[in-house]
């Protein structure tokens, strides 16, 4: 009698537009200093991750005057850029993030509209 090989079950990206309840995101927000674009940004994504991540969110705040090296690791060519680490597909977010169902989009939170 022959064996059957057992496959491994890989998970699956899920679909844009929603996640779950559970998902972890991983976010780094690169700002300019204490200038007014920054700090609204800042205040922006805080507020939207209060919001509608709240508890399952890890976001870092890098400033580029501090540790300029982290614009080369991550390819960050304009600031403020969001970038979202988890879950995958990594995605970027330029500006003061004021527009926040193009965030919610852009985080994956909601569908987009065609």
């Amino acid at each position: 009698m022959a064996q059957r090989k057992s496959r491994s079950t890989r998970a699956r990206p899920k679909s844009e537009g929603g996640g779950t309840a559970t998902e972890r995101y991983v976010l780094t927000l690169y700002v300019t200093g204490a200038t007014a674009g920054s700090l609204r940004a800042i205040a922006n994504i805080k507020a939207i991750c209060e919001q509608h991540l709240k508890g399952r969110y890890k976001l870092e705040v890098v400033d580029v005057y501090r540790r300029p090296e982290r614009l080369r690791k991550d390819q960050v060519v304009a600031v403020p850029t969001l970038i979202r680490k988890l879950p995958i597909p990594l995605r970027l977010l330029v500006g003061d993030l004021s527009r926040t169902e193009q965030v919610l989009q852009g985080l994956g939170l909601v569908a987009r509209t065609s």
